[in-house]
């Protein structure tokens, strides 16, 4: 039964049936449209006010619970519901590991329309919080408030942030007390920049009028206990800039490596700003399997470390090398995945399109003392043609990790031109791996499957695919 409230849509005893993409739930309104809803669990019964009607759907949240869900858990953040970055936290984990086996099943039956063989079980993260090695906050000077504050009759005082982005509010920012994400020191080091900045009256920014000293904070952490900090000045202010870096660096002796920016363009992306170094070295050190690799502001690198581990020897395992293999390794980034191969290979040969990377994957097998891998520059599709193959001869193993967009066609063209023996898929997307394997199925067979969980508390997944040429 629907009933109107203040023109809004309100559905009662609503079940919530499935766990739908980008971490929201999915339900049946009365008159067959699907409903959205965000923070509740598959199994609850909830009243749900919609805010949006679409010719398909409907968007709406839960207003009031009925029945909770078997599987449903307690948060542990003080933030969920608010912060939109863990949006399964009040799911229990083995529910969150079914949903993603589910949702990589789905786009490789549906999309791909392929034949598939048995799916292996899907890995799940021994860690299941602090598990990031890599987080960015934004400051701003007028922080998102919670329903709470907007009722209170009390002086809500400073509204100083350094936080996260409101979903869907590119000027909003929650101020955050403890993240469960990054591991320690990390909150320590974030709530002291914000006390130090409130109580030397650093300005923070604001996004609309482009103003305030104070932009983002980064900070990457390593498996081996070095640390990165890096903080985004709009202002050029360097008696307060120094002031912030020489505090933060006197009481936290065991930052690695401590930078900055000044950037006063529009966007706060880093890419294309000169990141000074102001102590410390300008890069911290991971370690996988006796494997060095130098992580720096710019580098693009598994941000769980420990899965990415697992996900690299599982991909390894798929390649099935003996040693005699010419392997490429398309989308290399930093190398990780061609230097951990190459030891079960006679040569390995990445290929990356950002300069930056590929100077970092040949400086990290220099450390590594490896000699059997190459790296190369350039656009995939372009850079992946006949005189390269030529000239570094045919792979008769691929290993391909693209961005969330997929290969480009040029490229799977060119696999199915060259017919290595076998094609192991990394994928962040599922959904584009599906659409690739379909493109692909002509001349390979998939023969194994298996997802990894690299982010628990969230809807991502990673997926690994063999793929071996048809006799």
């Amino acid at each position: 039964m629907a009933k109107k409230n203040t023109d809004k849509i309100v559905f009662d005893h609503i079940k919530v049936l499935d766990a739908g993409a980008k971490g929201v739930s999915v339900a049946k309104a009365p008159d067959g449209k699907v409903i959205f809803i965000p923070n509740v669990v598959p199994g609850d019964v909830v009243d749900v006010q919609t805010f949006k009607k679409r010719k398909a759907y409907y968007e709406g949240k839960a207003v009031k619970f009925h029945e909770y869900s078997e599987h449903r858990i307690e948060p542990i953040c003080e933030h969920f519901g608010v912060c939109g970055g863990c949006k399964w936290q009040n799911m229990k984990y083995s529910q969150q590991l079914y949903y993603k086996q589910n949702e990589v099943q789905n786009h490789l039956q549906r999309i791909g329309k392929i034949e598939l063989p048995d799916f292996e079980p899907i890995l799940g993260s021994e860690k299941q919080f602090f598990y990031r090695n890599k987080m960015e906050f934004s400051f701003s000077n007028s922080r998102w408030l919670t329903e709470k504050e907007i009722g209170s009759t009390e002086d809500l005082g400073n509204r100083n942030a350094l936080g996260f982005h409101i979903p869907k509010m590119w000027d909003k920012i929650l101020d955050i007390n403890k993240c469960h994400l990054q591991e320690d020191p990390s909150n320590t080091i974030r709530n002291e920049i914000r006390a130090f900045a409130n109580d030397n009256n650093l300005t923070f920014f604001n996004p609309r009028n482009h103003e305030g000293l104070l932009r983002t904070l980064m900070m990457r952490t390593a498996s081996t206990g070095e640390i990165m900090v890096l903080i985004q000045f709009f202002e050029n202010d360097k008696a307060n800039r120094e002031l912030l870096l020489d505090h933060l660096y006197e009481k936290f002796p065991q930052i690695t490596s401590l930078q900055y920016v000044i950037n006063n363009k529009a966007n706060d992306t880093l890419y294309d700003q000169n990141i000074k170094l102001y102590k410390g070295r300008d890069y911290i050190l991971e370690e996988m399997e006796g494997l060095k690799f130098s992580i720096n502001a710019k580098s693009f690198y598994q941000t769980n470390s420990d899965q990415a581990f697992e996900l690299y020897k599982i991909t390894r395992d798929f390649a099935g090398l003996t040693g005699t293999e010419t392997v490429y390794d398309l989308y290399t980034g930093t190398g990780t995945i061609a230097q951990f191969v190459s030891k079960k290979a006679k040569k390995v040969i990445g290929v990356e399109s950002v300069p930056e990377a590929i100077l970092d994957a040949k400086a990290n097998a220099e450390r590594n003392n490896i000699t059997n891998c190459e790296f190369y520059v350039g656009d995939m599709k372009v850079v992946f043609n006949e005189s390269f193959i030529a000239q570094h001869g045919k792979p008769d193993v691929i290993i391909t990790d693209p961005p969330r967009d997929g290969m480009h066609k040029d490229v799977i063209e060119q696999i199915l031109k060259i017919e290595p023996e076998k094609v192991v898929y990394v994928s962040c997307n599922s959904a584009t791996q599906a659409r690739d394997l379909a493109l692909m199925d002509e001349k390979y067979k998939v023969t194994r499957v298996r997802p990894v969980d690299m982010f628990p508390q969230t809807h991502h997944v990673e997926n690994v695919v063999l793929l071996e040429k048809r006799k």
